[in-house]
This record gives structure tokens, sequence and C-alpha cells, in this order.
């Protein structure tokens, strides 16, 4: 790959990134999105950090594993916060469930 190569692929990934984002600054108030692309996108954060947290906690040694500590303390941290309110009360009892799965697991 010579350097004019590089430099193109580094402009396009470059406007690949900006130009999304800096069309909403331009159009502004002018473009409406649609009723549905704004309900979706209510789910942007949620799926960005989903997708963050799962291969974290459903891979072990790079194969994936069901059946780990990990994975059943994000389990008893996500029932937890359906179940209560508390902000910190999801943090305690994942951070427990996956302490004491380590404990039994070796």
């Amino acid at each position: 790959m010579n350097d004019t190569s590089l430099w193109l692929i580094f402009l396009l990934i470059g406007l690949a990134t900006t130009l999304p984002r800096a069309s909403f600054i331009v159009l502004g108030n002018r473009v409406a999105l649609p009723a549905t692309l704004q309900r979706a996108l209510r789910y942007a954060p949620a799926a960005a950090l989903a997708a963050i947290v799962a291969p974290d906690m459903l891979v072990v040694n790079d194969t994936i594993d069901v059946l780990n500590a990990k994975l059943g303390g994000g389990i008893a941290a996500v029932a937890t916060a359906l179940w209560s309110r508390n902000p910190w009360l999801p943090f305690i009892a994942g951070m427990a469930v996956l302490l004491g799965l380590r404990q039994l697991g070796g």
C-alpha cells in the first residue's frame, strides 16, 4: 500500500465519521427525523452499552461460555435493577454473585 492510498483511506474514514455528525448541526431544525427513527434512536445508548458489556460477559478464554461467573453476576445485576429502584443495589448484588461464583468455581 503506497502513501497516497493510505491518505485517501484516512480522508474517507474521516468523512464517513464527520458527515453524519455534522449533518445534524448543519441542517438543524430544517429537517425532522421520522417518528419511527426518533423512537428507535432512544434505544441507541442501551444498545451501545450492551454491545460493549455482552462480549465481556460471554467470552472466556476466546470461547463463548454461557456458564461463567461474570454472566451470573450480570444476570443478578439486571434482575435486581428490574426489581428495585435503588441505584446501588444492582451493583452490590452483581458483585456479590460474581465473587460468590468465583469462590465456588475455584
